[in-house]
């Protein structure tokens, strides 16, 4: 094993653990590390928000810059004083959880084949958040904006293209004027629009994108931010002076880290840190990872241009275009590069049901590696050896908890890429066919593997989504239980739980005749 897949696969162990701890106190739904781009997204519209607030109150000129944000903090601490420090502490959540996303990503694997573009146009975004964070501190002009100012300046003179003529503007009080604070705040304005566009970007290949957490999430952390505002105000250091040299300055090491890693080292060894982390970060998906899965593959004689396939793939890797060989008729078509091959899909066909005739099931769209048809000649393989009292099919995922371990006389397992990928009507075609129940696993809520294939699975099992389950079968009869990999025990649990309670209703006793494609063709 290479040290970077022994060091991912420590990463993703720490998240995996952390994500399942964090379950237990707030959900799926709630639980922010399951959530960081959304949470991110969340702190940078409270960012804008009190940004622009803050703008319409800021005096640009050299000698009341300064005294307008110290107005603001303390006579209007009420209005100005709280949207500063929820500035402040929004930034800072901002870049740490922007970290915490980039270093999950990777953990999981998630940055090359269909997640590339994403990966790509993420990486440039750390380098605008810095620079806009940065250049926020400036715009104080205190003694750390003059502290960071001259740290920076210096920091960029090691390049060549400044020449070391940067760090001059701030050696004497008369270096710099009104036109600096302008220029500044135009910075500090323009760097966060292209920040904003960069998301854009960032996520225009996912469908159905989290843009923000839950309600309950976002007013704990707004709390949060509030109670830190009464608490530990943010607050301007003393003036400026550029007669004077800082030594003193109180950082904020999540966005100005820098300052003193260049005392510590040097301005080419930060300057090589930074160019190498970039580098490295645009090149892992280039570097050797798992082979690609087969992609969808579309049957022009069975797609009957539903879209429904369209609608549900979580990265927009299937379009509808003209039918190659029906007038007025639509056909998928799938996008090899952006198809993370995950079956969701295939169970979102119509076509894909188990109760058609057809000696050999073709459907609209499917996947190479476990065809619809394979899994309906598994599912009847495994009903014809199930024996016993209580009968139970129980469909997996390969992302979620193995359920292999649960085979037994009385139990059918099989196991598909995605929860998503099962049709409906296989959870009905088992029920016919003589199994007294049907558990559905998938990962956890927010965890899924491919974004939405768990949520899907409820959905068309509740009779929310097409393809949804018919109203003849009853919901009492089926089981969905969101599990993790490594969760073995907790999905034998839940299965045993579900059996004890068919058995108490008497669900076993209603078991209706077996179902074969033979008498129902």
């Amino acid at each position: 094993m290479s040290l970077h897949a022994a060091l991912r696969g420590g990463a993703h162990s720490v998240f995996e653990r952390s994500e399942n701890l964090l379950d237990a106190f707030f959900g799926g739904a709630d639980n922010p590390l399951r959530h960081l781009g959304a949470l991110g997204l969340f702190f940078l519209w409270i960012l804008v928000a009190s940004g622009l607030y803050l703008y319409t109150v800021l005096d640009t000129s050299i000698e009341g810059v300064y005294g307008s944000i110290s107005w603001l903090t303390q006579e209007q601490w009420y209005l100005g004083g709280v949207l500063r420090s929820l500035h402040r502490y929004a930034s800072d959540a901002f870049v740490i959880v922007m970290f915490l996303h980039l270093l999950r990503e990777w953990a999981y694997g998630r940055y090359h084949g269909f997640r590339l573009y994403s990966w790509v146009t993420g990486v440039p975004l750390i380098w605008l958040v810095f620079i806009s964070g940065i250049g926020g501190y400036w715009i104080v002009w205190d003694r750390l904006a003059q502290f960071s100012a001259v740290a920076t300046t210096e920091l960029l003179d090691w390049l060549p293209i400044f020449d070391g003529v940067t760090a001059r503007n701030f050696l004497a009080p008369d270096s710099i004027n009104d036109r600096f604070f302008t220029v500044l705040v135009f910075i500090h304005i323009g760097v966060p629009l292209m920040l904003i566009l960069g998301l854009w970007a960032h996520v225009n290949r996912i469908s159905r994108v989290d843009y923000l957490p839950t309600r309950r999430v976002m007013l704990a952390t707004l709390g949060a931010f509030l109670l830190l505002a009464a608490i530990k105000p943010a607050v301007s250091d003393a003036p400026a002076d550029l007669s004077l040299a800082v030594n003193d300055a109180r950082l904020d090491w999540f966005i100005l880290f820098l300052h003193p890693l260049t005392d510590l080292t040097s301005a080419g060894a930060v300057w090589t840190l930074i160019f190498g982390a970039t580098i490295l970060l645009f090149a892992l998906p280039f570097l050797p990872h798992p082979g690609r899965q087969p992609i969808a593959v579309v049957d022009a004689q069975n797609c009957n241009g539903c879209s429904r396939c369209h609608a549900d793939c979580p990265y927009e890797a299937i379009v509808m275009a003209p039918h190659p060989e029906k007038r007025a008729h639509k056909i998928a078509v799938v996008d090899a590069d952006l198809c993370a091959a995950c079956g969701i899909c295939a169970g979102s066909c119509p076509s894909s049901t188990p109760f058609r005739s057809q000696q050999r099931l073709v459907t609209g769209i499917d996947m190479p590696q476990l065809p619809v048809d394979a899994l309906r000649r598994q599912l009847e393989a495994r009903l014809a050896e199930l024996s016993g009292g209580t009968r139970l099919v129980v469909f997996g995922c390969d992302r979620s908890a193995d359920v292999g371990a649960l085979a037994a006389p009385d139990t059918a397992t099989l196991s598909l890429i995605c929860a998503g990928m099962l049709p409906p009507s296989f959870v009905e075609y088992a029920l016919r066919s003589g199994a007294d129940g049907v558990v559905v696993a998938g990962c956890r809520d927010g965890g899924c593997e491919f974004r939405l294939g768990m949520e899907w699975t409820r959905e068309r099992l509740t009779r929310r989504r097409e393809p949804q389950l018919r109203q003849l079968v009853p919901l009492e009869r089926i089981e969905v239980v969101p599990v993790a990999r490594g969760e073995g025990r907790k999905l034998a649990a839940a299965v045993a739980e579900f059996r004890t309670r068919l058995e108490s209703q008497g669900e076993v006793a209603n078991r209706p005749p077996a179902y074969t494609r033979r008498n129902h063709g």
